[in-house]
């Protein structure tokens, strides 16, 4: 289930990638699988572990070739990389769980070389009010959501963080009513029987993707996608890049 348009951000072959938060790999793996060095950052220490788990049983089945993953435990306010670094950086849903989501964006952009693409996404302003409005357990709990992004509010920091924002989009117009309907009734009440059937049809349209769920998905999107995606560029003159031979060394030796 990917949040963020490879083709919006340009990824190419040989880019070398951030998944900042990179949770249980999503992106991840689709960086690797289409032929970029990926390095998936994330502070949890289990999450870390499954992502390295899988890119290792990925590369077992070939489905890495010539690319180089690795996966780093770290502080997203502090990320231990050389400026200008990265050719593409992708952070998804990883600020609205951040206090000081300002360094956060400052990081991404420092570790981002002048003239690279970044994606960033988070939950969109008006599905995640109506969440917020349904259930105080929905985001009142240890590491959950402490803010909801207007649109204006997101760009000017991301702006303010010395990044152009080259567009946005909208995704995953079939989740907003799931998760309606789990913070309606309880998000820990996964055997009420309407969630089970709406989870059967999320899992199906991850799984086999058929043609109405992939349409239906398409249409809601632009209408009440649950999450906002925000493509940008560290602009060419705002430093000089640092020699990528370091990053690359510091992959492999990871």
């Amino acid at each position: 289930m990917l949040t963020c348009d490879y083709d919006r951000l340009g990824l190419r072959h040989g880019d070398l990638v951030l998944d900042l938060g990179c949770g249980f790999g999503r992106h991840a793996y689709e960086s690797a699988r289409r032929g970029a060095d990926v390095i998936a950052l994330d502070a949890g220490a289990d999450e870390v572990v499954g992502v390295a788990s899988v890119f290792a049983a990925m590369g077992e089945a070939g489905e890495l070739t010539d690319v180089r993953v690795a996966t780093v435990r770290g502080d997203g306010l502090r990320l231990p990389f050389d400026d200008a670094t990265f050719d593409r950086v992708i952070c998804s849903e990883v600020l609205e769980h951040l206090p000081d989501d300002r360094t956060a964006m400052a990081e991404l952009a420092r570790v981002l070389r002048p003239g690279g693409t970044m994606a960033v996404t988070v939950p969109r302003y008006g599905p995640e009010l109506v969440n917020w409005a349904l259930s105080d357990e929905y985001h009142n709990v240890p590491g959950g959501h402490i803010r909801i992004y207007r649109r204006s509010q997101l760009l000017g920091r991301l702006r303010d963080a010395g990044l152009e924002v080259l567009g946005t989009g909208h995704a995953h117009g079939l989740h907003s009513p799931y998760w309606w309907l789990k913070c309606a009734v309880g998000t820990t009440n996964e055997g009420h029987v309407l969630v089970r059937a709406y989870h059967r049809l999320l899992v199906r349209d991850i799984v086999e993707a058929p043609r109405s769920t992939r349409l239906a998905d398409r249409a809601l999107s632009p209408l009440i996608g649950k999450s906002v995606v925000v493509y940008l560029r560290r602009p060419v003159g705002s430093a000089a890049a640092t020699p990528q031979a370091h990053a690359a060394a510091a992959l492999v030796s990871s």
